[in-house]
């Protein structure tokens, strides 16, 4: 079977965008086995409330949810189990000291195929407090609000 090119988006943690205030992006693998594959192709995924650590020297993303496979039988695992993040060891250096700053985490925004493997974006982010979520609500409201009368504006001249 012939690998598929391109990247195809399976899920995404929609919350995270308005928790927090992305810092940095990071691309990474995921070790997994067979039957937590096939569901992952299924679209049977959630990344809300999963976030990463790193522990003895190795990124880990905790709470992340896949379903077991129906057909999977015996080979199913845990769907919480805790799974091991593939980066460089100077990336998991950095983003080390950087979830020790004071603020700031890893959090997992979207998982998707790339080539025909499974990757995570993860990020560097520091959480929002209450005043800057209604900022950034009134923020796209004003943008929602600009582009309706931009579009209206534009159907008069038509």
């Amino acid at each position: 079977m012939p690998i598929k090119r391109g990247t195809k988006p399976i899920a995404q943690n929609k919350k995270a965008r308005h928790e927090y205030f992305i810092e940095e992006t990071y691309e990474c693998g995921l070790v997994l086995l067979g039957t937590e594959v096939k569901s992952i192709r299924a679209g049977k995924v959630n990344l809300k409330d999963s976030y990463a650590k790193v522990e003895n020297g190795e990124m880990l993303i905790i709470g992340m949810h896949i379903s077991p496979y129906e057909q999977g039988n015996i080979n199913n695992r845990d769907p919480f189990r805790t799974r091991k993040l593939l980066l460089h060891k100077r990336e998991i250096l950095k983003l080390q000291r950087l979830s020790q700053a004071d603020g700031y985490s890893l959090i997992p925004l979207q998982l998707y195929l790339r080539d025909g493997l499974v990757k995570l974006e993860l990020a560097v982010a520091k959480g929002k407090k209450l005043y800057d979520k209604r900022s950034s609500i009134a923020e796209r409201d004003a943008k929602r609000d600009m582009d309706r009368r931009m579009k209206e504006e534009h159907r008069k001249y038509e």
